[in-house]
């Protein structure tokens, strides 16, 4: 057995090298064509029934608005509920026919089984769920002390698309909806103090990479992964104080608007702005070379700095 890991270790890497050249160019314009196809026969969301988490500000009220330009009905969920009504009448300004709005903590399964249980007892259907609600605290690894205190990170990153998503899905193979998971640039741009942030999206990716899977082409799922979005949390201090305001901020409206078109072609993934994408192959292909920038640029400035957030 050990001789045949010595043989795969040499004969697989060389197969790929000298495969690479033939099979890329085909993929790639197959890639290109089922992209167009794609575009051409974008899905219509007109009358259709879309679950929003995190729906009172930031990327998810402006999702919610994109959806209801296109005449989608609305559930917007949040734990923030004072906002939701401004959200909701907004899209119903916008075209949306109906909007309901349900106050739920997605780190409860309890709430999360009744959001998606009110939003198919009201509308009589389910056809896209995205799961857009999450939180994000910074702070040096080393400086923890409690690590209860994080617990709410992945409770409500990870968690909670996990459990609206079990619930969700009966109604969505029904309707052969879809699902949006917004993971972040994070799981691949590793950013220091915010460990436990990166961590919990880079647990979505990998959890709704099985799913699609395991639920074969019946559910769509796409995931996204947003770089630097001008919304609350980026204009909080974790972000003002971590040393990267040479990262040019998206807006919010453009990255909605990707999202939304991306979902109604099917796509699998979707990064916003796309130019971020290079940190993926850049830990790929040169993993040494993103760790010393990253360090270089956001983790060596005066001690004062490193304070908690």
């Amino acid at each position: 057995m050990d001789l045949l890991h010595k043989f795969l270790n040499i004969a697989v890497p060389l197969l790929m090298l000298i495969a690479f050249p033939f099979f890329m160019p085909p993929f790639l314009l197959l890639k290109f064509l089922s992209f167009l196809k794609r575009s051409i026969y974008s899905e219509k969301v007109s009358g259709k029934v879309v679950l929003i988490t995190g729906a009172s500000s930031g990327i998810g009220k402006h999702v919610a608005y994109e959806y209801a330009r296109r005449g989608a009905h609305l559930a917007l969920v949040d734990i923030r509920d004072y906002h939701l009504p401004t959200v909701a009448n907004r899209a119903r300004e916008l075209g949306s026919p109906e909007v309901i709005m349900v106050r739920a903590d997605v780190s409860k399964v309890e709430e999360c089984k009744q959001f998606v249980d009110e939003t198919v007892n009201h509308f009589g259907r389910l056809d896209h769920l995205v799961n857009n609600a999450g939180v994000i605290s910074g702070r040096f690894f080393e400086d923890y002390t409690k690590f209860t205190d994080v617990s709410s990170i992945m409770d409500v990153n990870f968690w909670g698309s996990v459990y609206g998503t079990h619930y969700a899905i009966p109604h969505l193979r029904k309707s052969r909806g879809k699902i949006v998971v917004m993971a972040s640039t994070g799981a691949s741009i590793t950013m220091p103090r915010i460990s436990f942030y990166n961590a919990s999206k880079a647990a979505l990716i990998s959890f709704f990479e099985t799913l699609r899977t395991e639920i074969g082409s019946n559910i769509g799922i796409t995931i996204v992964t947003p770089g630097l979005i001008g919304s609350e949390m980026t204009r909080g201090p974790l972000i003002q104080e971590g040393n990267i305001s040479w990262e040019p901020v998206e807006s919010t409206e453009r990255c909605a608007k990707a999202i939304v078109d991306s979902t109604c072609r099917g796509d699998m993934y979707l990064t916003v702005p796309s130019w971020m994408g290079w940190g993926f192959w850049t830990r790929v292909l040169c993993p040494e070379v993103l760790e010393w920038g990253l360090h270089a640029i956001l983790v060596k400035w005066p001690h004062s700095q490193k304070k908690d957030l």
